[in-house]
């Protein structure tokens, strides 16, 4: 009888400690898969606050002439610091003269986006009640690339789109109704609806509307 004791106490310790050690194993991956969604979470955000960024005029003006006033301050002293402001300066210039050439393609960019082959194209298909064709895809994305430079990459840069993803933001970009979208992507309306505000939450990893991924898109 003592010796099945026994037995039976040495099992319920052997399964205790496996217990243990896998419960341990187990916290320390998913304590690593966090720490990795939340580093990755940070680099979209940080990805996404630079391309605001770039394109916002008045604020890197008022950024320029911050640094012009600090230039000037320092004189003929730190040169080295003078120097590291001044490439700063320049580098501003740049993106601020990018920024306004954006700016006044986008002011024409509907216009160039009404007046093309493939929307002309796209309002026939709504007439008739079609789906977008594999031949469509290409003709749309060369046509917002070449209107709003880097779309594209933009987005990919952000988050691993799918294909209906990748759809769906082109059509939001030239500015396709959601219930129109649906029926050029041979997909429900609410299936629409979940990837807009899927991919807002996966980029700012918080929930918003489809409205909120709508104005983002607009805003690249």
């Amino acid at each position: 009888m003592n010796q099945m004791l026994t037995i039976l106490t040495n099992r319920e310790l052997f399964l205790l400690i496996i217990g243990t050690v896998t419960y341990v194993a187990l916290f320390m991956v998913m304590l690593q898969s966090n720490r990795r969604k939340i580093l990755l979470l940070q680099e979209r955000l940080s990805k996404v606050h630079t391309l605001l960024d770039e394109q916002d005029v008045e604020a890197n003006r008022q950024k320029i002439v911050a640094l012009e006033t600090l230039i000037k301050k320092l004189g003929d002293e730190n040169s080295t610091l003078k120097l590291e402001l001044e490439e700063k300066k320049t580098r501003l210039d740049y993106a601020n003269t990018i920024a306004r050439i954006e700016n006044e393609k986008r002011q024409r960019a509907e216009t160039d986006i009404f007046n093309s082959d493939i929307y002309m194209k796209i309002k026939q298909l709504l007439q008739e009640g079609r789906s977008m064709s594999d031949e469509h895809w290409p003709q749309l994305a060369t046509l917002v690339d070449g209107l709003y430079t880097g779309f594209t990459e933009k987005l990919y840069s952000l988050y691993r789109l799918s294909e209906q993803d990748y759809h769906v933001c082109l059509l939001t970009k030239v500015r396709i109704a959601p219930k129109d979208i649906a029926l050029l992507t041979a997909h429900s309306k609410e299936s629409v609806a979940t990837t807009r505000s899927r991919l807002y939450q996966k980029i700012f990893g918080k929930k918003g509307s489809t409205k909120d991924w709508d104005d983002f898109v607009l805003s690249l």
